[in-house]
Formats: C-alpha cells, structure tokens, sequence
C-alpha cells in the first residue's frame, strides 16, 4: 500500500514539474499566430495567422541574427566537439592524478560564473586586433565554453572501452593515427554525437558571453536584450517558437542516433 501511494506522488510531482516546464512554452507557442494580441494571456484577442512568421521571414535584421546565431553553434560545436573528443582519448591516457587534475582545470568554465569568464573573455581579446573582435573571437570563445560538455559526454564512453582495443590495432600493424581514427573513434561516436548536440544547445542558449565580445555581430540573444529596452515586439513570439521546435528537433535527433549506436556498439 505504501509503495503504491509513494509512487502515486512520484506521478503527480512529475506531471506538475511537466507542467510547469513546458506549459509556458505552449502558451507561447500558441500566441505565436495571434499578432493581434499584444500581450501574452490575453486569450480574448486571439486571432489565428502566420502573420508574426511572415513578419520574421521578413525582416533583415531577425534573419541576420539567426544566422549568425546557427553558423555561430555549428562551427563552435563542431570544434569543440573535435578538440573535445581528442582532449578526452588523450586524458584516458594520464596517470590517476593526473587525469583527476586535468578534469578538474577542464570543468573550470562550467561552474565558472558566466559574467566572470565573459569579463576575461572581453579582456583577453583586448590584445589582439581591431578586427578580430566579432565572429573570430565568438567562435574561440564559444568552442572553449563547449569543450567541457563534449568532455563530459566522451569520458564515460571512453571509459567504457576495453584498454586492449588500442594495442590490438598496434600489433595488427595500423599506425598509431590509423588505429585512433579506425578502432577508437567509430567506438565514441555516441558520446561525441551527445556531446555536440549538448554544445549547440549551449551556444545557441549563450548571451552573457556572446554580449561581451559580439563586436558588431548580432545573435539572437543579444538582439532579443536590445529588443526588450523599447518592449519585446510580437514577433519575438514566432521566433522563440522556432528556436525551441529547431531544438527540440536536434535533441530528438542526437537522443535516437546515439541509442541506435549504443546498439550497434552492443552487437559489436
């Protein structure tokens, strides 16, 4: 009986946690086709359109800024993901303290406070050209800030191996690269796709960094802030409601190819 009940208020906490996580972006969602509706809640002016679409479709500035943003997380994810990937086979290798010392200095930016690296971010840059602020700086910023996550999603994998996968492709005459590239990595792809699809949503969610050392590249974030001294126009609505479906696309994406890679690393 009591286990019964206990997991009768396991239930309803996690429909109310449900609930109170994506009910707003439903709603706002939903208000994404009523332009007529100034303000979200306001459920008697519901007109239902694509005009707030067309409006983003339309608008210079919105398309710029959404490119940036989406070239700006690819790039950065795609780098952090690599460097990130080789960071951690070549972390396997250390010695015990070592390895605790490395992945200690590593997770430094994630519990870091976001203003405090920005500031160093700002600050760092400050030595190098004019010029380079803006999208070289974003994207040596942004792939830093990843590197941890793909880190965190590629160790476990990695720790997951068998140490003799590497020797075995030594002795079988691969070169040390070949062996690395042909035996090791095929066996991380899971980790690695976690990982990348975890740095894209990071970067994609980044402002406080982005604002710092931007220059004169607006991303979505930085834009929507600048949007919010005059009031948040409408469009806003249809473009957070792209952003969250993009997303949610990508996660569905990066959650079904790294289980059906578990699998096949499982038949292997």
């Amino acid at each position: 009986m009591r286990s019964k009940t206990a997991k009768t208020v396991c239930w309803i906490f996690l429909a109310l946690m449900l609930v109170f996580t994506y009910l707003p972006i439903i709603i706002l969602i939903i208000f994404s086709f009523a332009p007529e509706s100034k303000a979200i809640g306001n459920w008697a002016k519901i007109t239902w359109s694509f005009d707030l679409y067309a409006q983003l479709f339309s608008s210079e500035e919105i398309l710029t800024a959404i490119f940036n943003t989406f070239i700006l997380a690819f790039t950065s994810s795609l780098l952090a993901t690599i460097l990130g990937t080789v960071g951690a086979v070549g972390i396997q290798q250390l010695g015990k303290k070592r390895k605790m010392l490395i992945n200690g200095m590593s997770q430094i930016t994630v519990i870091n406070a976001d203003i405090v690296t920005g500031a160093a971010f700002m600050l760092f840059f400050t030595f190098f050209p004019t010029g380079f602020n803006g999208f070289p700086a974003l994207i040596i910023a942004h792939t830093i800030i990843c590197m941890p996550y793909v880190l965190l999603s590629v160790m476990p994998r990695l720790s997951q191996l068998n140490p003799n996968l590497y020797e075995a492709g030594l002795d079988l005459g691969a070169k040390p690269i070949r062996t690395l590239l042909t035996v090791i990595m095929p066996q991380l792809i899971p980790g690695m796709i976690s990982g990348f699809g975890l740095a894209f949503t990071l970067s994609l969610d980044d402002y406080v960094i982005s604002k710092f050392i931007n220059g004169n590249v607006q991303t979505i974030s930085t834009l929507i802030y600048s949007a919010t001294k005059k009031g948040i126009p409408p469009v806003w609505r249809a473009v957070s409601s792209l952003m969250f479906i993009v997303v949610l696309v990508i996660l569905i994406f990066v959650n079904i190819k790294g289980k059906k890679k578990n699998k096949k690393g499982g038949l292997l």
